[in-house]
Parts: structure tokens; sequence; C-alpha cells
């Protein structure tokens, strides 16, 4: 299967179960930007529950602007609120200690690009998961693309449908319950190596 995905921050589990089982990934990104999405905004699981991260960008809705041009705004120390927020929720999961060093220098070097960013984000976690970094970025922006499998709703938060994937330890679930389809900083930090074997395993709701 050859999909259309969008780069956004630490992906949901439910776009990396889609690029597992994927034969070629294309990322878009010749899109508009869109306002309350996974672009810039992950979740996470902390001792309260489900906890969003957000990184501030700047954006005007007066005139739309191109994904790829959306600047990351420099008036709020969101790198080293996001990375505490990591800490706190995941600094006791089994694998946190193994792939601390590989996360923290995406919150101490600075970025201007959100878009850079992201797939900064994609790269590291193509490299926790052991998958090779492959893919094609698209050219031209297409309502209803040909010969590629659109799963650009998956950056659509609001939109998206429920995803029931198999439970996994999680570190708050005694206080909480299983949350699905976090980030998948959540499900490496639990399960690991065996992240990439969980993802192959799961399907996903469209």
């Amino acid at each position: 299967m050859n999909i259309l995905i969008h780069p956004t921050y630490f992906p949901s589990i439910a776009t990396f179960v889609a690029i597992a089982k994927a034969d070629k990934v294309t990322f878009e990104v010749c899109d508009n930007y869109q306002k309350q999405t996974y672009r810039n905004r992950m979740f996470i699981y902390d001792a309260n529950g489900k906890l969003p991260l957000t990184i501030p960008v700047i954006y005007s809705q007066k005139n739309r602007q191109l994904y790829k041009d959306i600047l990351i705004a420099d008036d709020e120390n969101w790198q080293d609120l996001h990375w505490k927020s990591i800490q706190s929720a995941y600094s006791s999961s089994p694998f946190f200690e193994f792939y601390e060093h590989d996360f923290q220098p995406l919150y101490t070097e600075k970025f201007q690009n959100l878009l850079d960013f992201n797939f900064k984000c994609l790269e590291v976690i193509y490299d926790c998961l052991e998958l090779p970094f492959e893919f094609e970025t698209s050219k031209m922006f297409e309502k209803q693309p040909q010969n590629l499998t659109d799963l650009r709703l998956l950056a659509e938060n609001r939109k998206e449908k429920e995803q029931h994937f198999q439970p996994y330890v999680q570190v708050f679930d005694d206080k909480h319950g299983f949350i699905s389809n976090l980030s998948i900083l959540d499900l490496i930090c639990n399960e690991g190596p065996n992240a990439t074997l969980y993802l192959e395993k799961q399907n996903i709701s469209l």
C-alpha cells in the first residue's frame, strides 16, 4: 500500500501503524496549515491522564499559509516545558532511559520552521523503531490524490475515528486505564524494541 500522510509532531500511534505497514510513504508538504491538528500537537499520558503538548506557532487566520511556511513562535519556552512534561510522564517507564538521549536534543536545539522540526522528530522515531527513513514528499496539493491511499485525515485529531488498539502496559494505567492512540512516544517508552512488532499487528479505523 502506498500512502499519503501528514508529517506531524511525534505522530499518533495510528499514523505509525499506517507507516509500518506501507510499501511507500509520501508526506504531504504542499497543504495549507490548519490549527488544532496534530501538525503542532501530540498527546502523552501523565499522572492526570491524557495531556496535550502544543508547539506555539506564528499563524494568521486572515491569510492562508502553507504548512511548510509556518514558523515556530519563539516567545515561549515551550521546548523546556515539553521536555519536562515528557520526563515526568515517562521517566519511570521501562525504556525511557534507553531512548532519552535520542529525544533530548530535540528540546535543546533551536528550530525556526515547524515542518523541519516535525521531520526531525520523524527521523528520530524511525531510528528508534529501526525503520529505514525512506519517503517521498508531495510535489503539489491534490484534493483527491491518484495512486495513493489518502490517510491525511489522521492528522485531524478533531475528526479522526476512535482507534481501538490492543492494550499494552502504560505507566499510569492503574489510575486511568489504557488510553489508546497517544503519541508514538508512549508506545516506544513502554514497549521499547517490541514497538515495531506491535504496530504491525494493529489495524486503523478510517
